[in-house]
């Protein structure tokens, strides 16, 4: 792992695990922010808790665990994945800065947006990040060009192996007759 990640994935992480944390201790703390977002999510999606704070508790849950994850370098780009998946509603839920009235509120909340956003573009960079190796698509790609070279050999030996061994049976039968 290069310096660069060994550094850059626990700083990065180390904001949700923070917050997670704190989530998970106290969601009363953030459900009333968070009801506005979690009422539409809970009806759309089954699976989810009825209870806000339960929601606010396993999405802390997640960014704790994925943070974690994250910052140790294990699954980091699934967990970068499981961090933002919780970072937009969150983000949507808490800085809601085109509806507050007061001005300098307003200013607040949206650098806390922004700060949001940008944290997700870190997020993205680090989900996309495949430290060097190929990706995925590239190996598949790759293997596949392969087995179509073998496949192309292995058709031309089958063929020059073919002619002659048509021959020499024909060559056979007429001498056996």
């Amino acid at each position: 792992m290069s310096l660069l990640r060994m550094v850059g994935r626990p700083m990065l992480a180390s904001m949700f695990v923070s917050g997670g944390l704190q989530s998970v201790r106290a969601p009363e703390q953030v459900a009333p922010a968070a009801e506005s977002v979690v009422r539409p999510l809970t009806d759309r999606v089954g699976s989810l808790p009825d209870r806000t704070e339960d929601v606010v508790r396993l999405s802390g849950a997640v960014q704790v665990a994925a943070g974690l994850l994250l910052a140790t370098g294990r699954v980091p780009r699934v967990a970068a994945l499981a961090i933002a998946a919780t970072l937009v509603p969150t983000t949507l839920a808490a800085h809601r800065f085109w509806e507050a009235e007061d001005p300098d509120e307003r200013d607040r909340q949206r650098i806390q947006f922004l700060k949001n956003a940008s944290m997700l573009g870190g997020l993205m960079i680090a989900a996309a990040d495949t430290e060097g190796n190929p990706s995925l698509r590239w190996r598949g790609r790759h293997a596949a060009r392969g087995v179509r070279r073998e496949a192309r050999l292995v058709r031309r030996s089958v063929r020059a192996t073919a002619r002659p061994a048509a021959t020499a049976g024909a060559v056979r039968a007429k001498l056996g007759r």
